[in-house]
């Protein structure tokens, strides 16, 4: 029985914190509660019934579901018997779930509702090997593969299945799989990421030196759990014996944070760019909060920047602070659910700005970087080290080095066994030595702090053959709270140009200002007012880039960028492939026009 297995970690935590919280979800008025002793039993009691049932060490299980206390059960009972847990976002098609459950050649499912069960049975018939799936809600699906998990909970599983949970448990190897998660990518067929034991734990292990963690503390889990990033957090969570509440619906997290008061979360960028755009509009109506709030903001950053640099602030300062905390500060810790141990942020980069806004209201925000294929973690800042505009120095075990192009390669315990059943791309991935080539540009700077600068596969190479990097310019971009996403185009074009989102309440106010008239958003963006500003504003943001980078034209799209219609990948990132498929028309009426224009100033 090896330490380095999950399974054997959980067993063991559960056993020293018996009684104390593990999970928790929101219930009517109230919550639903149960204790690390009542959690390991659910556990124990469905690995039986899953033994019963024939599902074998290595065998690969679907996880189909939205963030509840049973996903973490049937993850845990899976690992507990040697399985391998697939999860797959709750978001995905019914071709994705064929892909996924086809490709691991599963053999048995967990899905949450009914509606999520016709994802699976509308392929199920494309599928040999699935023989069954046990849903955590009755779905009165008629199907007698199907069952629900209380009906097969309320029977005994018999003594042979029990006793044969021990004993696959202590043949446990940290080496053998302990997941395989599907990268949903920004581009191509996803691929699975196939992720070790031991590869989690090195990472559990790596965080216990940097954050001040003990079982006193509580996270929220919000990101889906079938991303990696949340997934190996709430290992961590549940391997510390501290409580974890379950958030089904990511779209009530501002709600759940002021009700739940977690100490600690992971989150990708978007909170806390809704918070600090929050903040900043509920100042900006009145002369007199604005100025309030900015005399905080000043006395904070100030006092921060003497803290990083090993000194007090000023006594004048430290006058100042209680009064620029009751007035400013408190209100956005409420916003975030009271003081935090932990609150990180991966998956997308965070503006230095908003690093900033938060360091200057006395809340660290450690940001990380990592992908599936390193089960997720690569670097991360911690409170006794960190440095803003950087994702962190690299994980004690890890190496990074920089190789062509500025690529950052990554070596490590916790690199992937390679993609499930893709031998070439698993050979493009991870070289003979070990090396992960991540597909990311960076650079390590001289304190050790990695910074990130782009995707390879994101990288803008003109007709003309200028490289540009996107990102930095959409960073710069999304400053101004009008814009909710913004694509730079160019690729293959003799110049740069850009799509963007409005948000939809910003452009009304600014239609009031305006006084412009319309009777729905299509007029609005086409309204020759609306569309002047937002050139402008757009032109004022990037004025200082060099003239290859400056946007030559824009266009306004109205429509949703949502993870339903394929737009946004499950961390909320732009997949640009996709963008550029489904406004292809629009992009295309813009190039032409531009070149138009050219042509006629050219005679």
């Amino acid at each position: 029985m090896h330490t380095s297995h999950l399974a054997v970690r959980f067993a063991e935590t559960a056993r020293t914190h018996a009684s104390r919280p593990a999970t928790r979800i929101k219930s009517g008025d109230g919550w639903r509660v149960q204790s690390y002793r009542e959690l390991a039993i659910r556990v124990n009691a469905l690995a039986a019934h899953l033994v019963a049932q024939g599902v074998e060490a290595g065998d690969r299980v679907l996880l189909l579901s939205n963030n509840r206390p049973e996903w973490s059960i049937a993850d845990l009972a899976l690992l507990t018997i040697r399985a391998v847990p697939v999860p797959i976002y709750s978001t995905s098609t019914p071709e994705q779930v064929r892909h996924i459950a086809g490709d691991s050649g599963a053999v048995f499912g967990f899905v949450e509702t009914a509606a999520l069960l016709g994802r699976l049975t509308e392929v199920w018939d494309q599928l040999d090997g699935l023989r069954g799936v046990w849903t955590f809600e009755p779905t009165a699906s008629g199907d007698d593969r199907v069952r629900t998990l209380a009906d097969v909970l309320a029977q005994p599983a018999g003594d042979d299945a029990v006793a044969a949970v021990q004993a696959r448990l202590a043949e446990a190897s940290a080496d053998e799989l302990a997941s395989i998660i599907y990268t949903s990518g920004t581009t191509g067929e996803p691929r699975g990421a196939a992720l070790t034991h031991r590869g989690f734990t090195f990472e559990l292990d790596a965080l216990d030196a940097f954050f001040d963690m003990t079982p006193e503390d509580s996270s929220l889990a919000f990101l889906p759990l079938s991303h990696a990033l949340e997934r190996a957090w709430t290992y961590k969570v549940l391997t510390g014996g501290c409580l974890n509440t379950y958030v089904a619906d990511a779209r009530t997290v501002a709600e759940a944070l002021v009700e739940a008061r977690p100490t600690m979360f992971v989150s990708v960028p978007r909170l806390y760019e809704k918070v600090f755009l929050t903040v900043h509009e509920r100042v900006a109506a009145s002369p007199a909060k604005k100025k309030i709030f900015e005399w905080a903001m000043g006395v904070g950053a100030q006092s921060q920047h003497a803290y990083r640099k090993g000194r007090q602030p000023s006594a004048w300062l430290k006058a100042q602070l209680p009064i620029a905390d009751k007035l400013v500060f408190s209100s956005i810790r409420d916003a975030l659910g009271g003081p935090k141990t932990v609150m990180a942020c991966g998956g997308a980069p965070l503006r230095k700005e908003i690093e900033e806004f938060f360091s200057a209201a006395g809340i660290l925000v450690s940001q990380g970087y990592g992908l599936t294929e390193a089960s997720p973690l690569v670097s991360f800042n911690s409170p006794g080290a960190f440095k803003f505009g950087t994702v962190g120095r690299v994980v004690v075990g890890g190496e990074v080095k920089i190789a062509d192009e500025g690529e950052i390669w990554y070596r490590g315990p916790n690199v992937m066994q390679g993609y499930w059943n893709q031998p070439e791309a698993t050979a493009a991935a991870v070289d003979d030595e070990g090396w992960l080539h991540t597909g990311d540009v960076g650079y390590v700077d001289t304190d050790g702090y990695l910074v990130i600068t782009d995707r390879i596969k994101d990288i803008i190479v003109t007709s003309g053959g200028k490289n540009i990097a996107p990102a930095p310019i959409e960073g710069m971009i999304l400053a101004d709270p009008l814009f909710e996403h913004a694509v730079v185009l160019g690729n293959n074009r003799p110049f740069v140009t850009l799509l963007v989102r409005p948000s939809l309440p910003h452009l009304e106010e600014l239609a009031e200002r305006l006084q412009v008239r319309f009777s729905d958003a299509a007029e609005l963006v086409n309204s020759p007012e609306v569309t002047e500003e937002i050139r402008r504003r757009v032109a004022a943001l990037t004025e200082r880039l060099p003239s290859q980078e400056q946007i030559k034209d824009l266009r306004v799209a109205l429509e949703e960028f949502t993870m339903e219609n394929g737009l946004l990948t499950p961390t909320l990132k732009v997949r640009r492939r996709q963008v550029e498929e489904r406004f292809s028309a629009l992009i295309e009426d813009m190039y032409a026009k531009v070149q138009e224009r050219r042509a006629r100033r050219g005679h």
